[in-house]
Formats: C-alpha cells, structure tokens, sequence
C-alpha cells in the first residue's frame, strides 16, 4: 500500500476516535478526514471510490436480506416517499434558480436542468440512516422500517430516472433478468454448505458484486441487482447470520464512501453560501414528512424519529450531478456545491440524530397534537397486565432469561419485542411477549413501565440499553435493573449507573458449567 494511503487511514481513524469522544458517530470524522485529505493532498481517490463502490454495494445487499417487500406496498411508506419528492422538488427549484441568477457560476441553460437537479436533491441517504440504525441498534424497529422503506422507493425513483435519462437504453438481454427467482433454490444451498467462516462472507461477497455487475451488463444500476439478490438470498433460513457476517466488512468499505465526498474540493465563498441555502430546507424535512406519516396513522414519535433520520441529502444528488457534469448541463462548481451541501447535512442531521429521543420526550405533548385517534395495529398501545418482571428484548439471550424467570416466578413476567412478527410468533410459541420498543417514552407512558417490579434489558446494542437506562431514570424507576453487557467498560459504564449487569461473555462460562452440573445431577428417585 502507497505510504500516502495509510497516512489517509491514519487520519480517518483519528478523526473517528476524536467524534466519537465528543458523543457522535465516526463517520462525521470521515467528512472531516476527506477534507483534510484532500486539501494536503495524500490518498488515491480511485482506490477511496473503488472502497466507496464495494461499501454501497455490500450495503444495498444486507439492506435485501433483511427486506420486508410488504413494507414498501404500505401507503404510509410509498405514500410518503411520492409526496415527499413532490414537495420538496417544488420547494428546491427556486433555490436553484437564485443562485444561478446571483451567482453566474452557477447559472443553469434550461429550467429541465434545474428540474432534475432538484430532484436529485429531494431524496435521503440510505448509508447515512442504515448506520445511524445500527448506531442506535434500532434496525428491527418500525422507524427504522418506515424510513429504510422510503429509501428504497427512494432509490427506485433514481433507477427509473438514471434509465430514463441515459445515453443507452436497458439492453434487451435484461428482460432475462425476470428469471432470477428460478436462481433461488440454487443460491439456497450453496448458501447452506457454506458453512459458518470465511465461505459464509465470501459467498456473500461474491452473490453482491455478481449481481452489481451482472445488471451493469444489460445497463441496469448494479446497485438494484445487488438489492434484488439480497431479497432472494434473504428468504434462506441462513440469511440472518449471513448478514451478521457482512456488517463489519460492509462498513470497513463505507468510510470510502464518507471520505471521497471531501474530494469534490473545497467550495468558493459564494458556492457555500449556495450550500448553505440547501441545507436550511432539509429543516423542513422533518415537518413534511411529520405531517405525511401522520396522516397516514403513524403515532407522532413514529413519524418524529422517522422524520429525523431522513434529515439530510443523498449520494445520489452527487450521482446525478456527475452525470451532468459529464454532458455539460453542469458546471463542475455545481457538483462541489452539491458535496458541500451533502456533507453539511450530515453533520447536522447526526446533531439531531444523537439526541432524537431526548427531542422526542421533550416535544411529545406537542407532537401528539397532530396524532390520528385512529392507529394502525402495530402502533396500538398495549397492556402488560398483571406482570413485574419485564424482559425487554426477546433475542436469544432474552427468551433464556424469561424462561428461567417464568420458572422461579411464574406468569408475572412479561417479555417485549421490537420486531412486531417475532413478538407475534413467540406468542405463539406460548410465550408471554407484547411488541413494543423499549425506547420509545410512549411505551413507557402507555405500559406503565417504571411501576414494575424488575426489568431485564437485554438489547442488541449497548447503546440501545443506555437509552433504556437513561429512560428508566427520566421515569425515576425505583425496582431493580438489570442490563446485558458486553465487554469490560460497558459493564462498568452500567454499573456506574447502578444498573445491576451481568457481562455475556465474560460470564458465559459460568451459565455453561452450572448448566453441565445441572445435567449431571441424578434425576429424583433414581
């Protein structure tokens, strides 16, 4: 590797380390990293976007393997996606035009140009929300559903106009491509014989970069072809580890995708104005699509957290702008302007995205105001009943704590799932289980919560279990709580917290011996 690009390495992981001490995501320290690359001059822009490529497409990937297609044919998903686009095209192209009038670097030759710019600009980051999910460990919440629905859609729009406005249309060898479900038996078993190491990650590997170049063959988006696989891969009863054997790799290769945005260059004094401009209307972002999923029958913090993490630009506005830049629609001050623009509502999008649920509780009694008495099933509120032991988080840790509760303790313990299937599926399993989220204040508000005797918090994420503690202390919980942790400083960071904490793996061996020494024990009678 050239000495320059571990330097930029360097950098990138500096700059991560420093964000993440001052409480936010180390992506914002990739923007910063790119910028400080570029202006010094170190690393190869070719090898960062070739990074940035494999990252998109290994994420567009794991985004099909966990893929609920029910999710995109709900009005409150597709329904929001198209209006949204509406509006906000309609709200940017004035922008458009007054900078091109007050700055003639800028100037567009027809209104088509500054149509489609807009556009471009109306649409979200699908990297930026996936991580922040994963951040949070929010990935299996209706939020989080909604929103990664609206990208999707999202994305399509862009296909259908990257067709559309192409040099070459789709090649008629396409229409092939309506076979590959017959291709789903197949993939499935040698998915099942790949076994649990490194053939699990290469087969993943290779299935999405097959798929980005075989549709980039007939002129379709690689990256579709690599969301279309991951949906007929994720049917396979393996395609949950395969996504957890994805994630580490996938976002290795998306801090390519974080810093090659700083090498569009630093922005002209009147080009970051224009930025600037761009940036105060996504704050109107939230308020649309507030007022949007709302009316459809989401409760207000649904629609507030979904809002939120649709807060900002998409690397598609870069796309689009390079393609024009390319057949000299615009200028390349344009597609600078547009990286500034992008990477300012990273930056501001992640404020309001580390601090989303403290807002919520915050505004709650003024965002109900808009609320429908009327919800959709999911968002019902629901009862715990009689119960004072609550166990949130019904994973495979969590049905293990619940099972050995119900044992010493009876029916007064209650588990609760975010997935709304699996909560529906271990109820029929004979399970105790309600969905709901465990960081959502309504939940808390509506169940009761901090008027239980015991809850056991056993999330996906650690940062996902502070939420809860913090939440549990805003409702001055007084019974006792114990929170799953991972690693040394989590389990101190809890404790600190006076959280009672039980470290999975250091402690796992224990539960392995006692249980061993249970099964050695003669039976009675015997």
């Amino acid at each position: 590797m050239p000495p320059m690009n571990a330097v930029l390495l360097l950098v990138a992981l500096l700059a991560g380390l420093a964000c993440r001490r001052l409480g936010y995501p180390p992506l914002v320290g990739f923007l910063v990293a790119g910028f400080v690359a570029n202006e010094i001059g170190i690393g190869d822009i070719e090898l960062i976007r070739t990074l940035s490529d494999l990252g998109i497409t290994l994420l567009l990937f794991t985004i099909g393997l966990k893929l609920n297609l029910r999710e995109l044919a709900e009005v409150q998903v597709w329904g929001s996606a198209t209006a949204h686009m509406v509006i906000a095209v309609v709200l940017t192209v004035p922008v458009i035009l007054v900078a091109g009038y007050l700055f003639p670097e800028l100037v567009l030759d027809s209104m088509a140009a500054a149509w489609a710019l807009a556009f471009a600009l109306s649409f979200s980051s699908t990297v930026f929300a996936v991580k922040i999910f994963e951040e949070r460990g929010e990935n299996a919440s209706l939020h989080a559903a909604i929103a990664i629905g609206i990208l999707i859609v999202q994305d399509i729009f862009a296909v259908s106009f990257l067709v559309f406005t192409a040099d070459y249309p789709p090649s008629i060898w396409a229409l092939a491509l309506l076979a590959l479900p017959l291709a789903r038996p197949l993939l499935d078993a040698i998915l099942k014989r790949a076994g649990h190491g490194e053939l699990l990650v290469l087969f993943g590997v290779v299935i999405a970069i097959g798929a980005y170049e075989l549709f980039e063959l007939v002129h379709l988006k690689g990256g579709l072809g690599a969301l279309i696989l991951g949906i007929l891969v994720g049917q396979s009863e393996k395609s949950g580890e395969l996504y957890k054997s994805l994630v580490s790799l996938k976002d290795l290769f998306l801090i390519g995708f974080f810093l090659q945005i700083g090498f569009f260059g630093l922005p002209s004094p009147e080009m970051f104005l224009v930025a600037l401009a761009l940036c105060v209307l996504i704050f109107l972002r939230p308020l649309i699509y507030y007022g949007l999923l709302t009316a459809f029958g989401l409760r207000a913090r649904t629609a507030f957290v979904t809002g939120i993490a649709l807060f900002n630009y998409s690397e598609f506005g870069l796309i689009v702008g390079a393609i024009a830049v390319s057949t000299g629609t615009l200028s390349p001050e344009w597609l600078t302007t547009l990286a500034v623009a992008m990477a300012l509502s990273f930056f501001i999008s992640t404020v309001f995205n580390a601090r989303v649920h403290d807002l919520y509780s915050r505004l709650s009694k003024y965002l109900h105001r808009l609320e429908r008495t009327e919800r959709l099933e999911r968002e019902r509120p629901v009862s715990l009943g009689n119960a004072e032991i609550v166990v949130l988080g019904m994973g495979r840790v969590g049905q293990g704590a619940y099972a050995t509760l119900v044992a010493e303790f009876g029916d007064v313990v209650v588990g609760v799932e975010e997935n709304l299937d699996k909560a529906k599926q271990l109820t029929e399993d004979g399970y105790r289980c309600v969905p709901g989220d465990a960081s959502d204040y309504d939940f808390w508000m509506d169940a009761a919560l901090a008027k239980r005797r015991m809850l056991l918090v056993s999330l996906s994420n650690h940062r996902e279990n502070l939420v809860v503690v913090n939440m549990a202390k805003r409702f001055d919980f007084q019974g006792t709580l114990a929170v799953i942790s991972r690693y040394p400083d989590q389990k101190a960071e809890l404790e600190a917290l006076g959280c009672v904490t039980f470290n999975l793996y250091a402690e796992a061996g224990h539960g392995f011996a006692e249980h061993v020494l249970r099964q050695l024990q003669p039976s009675p009678g015997l």
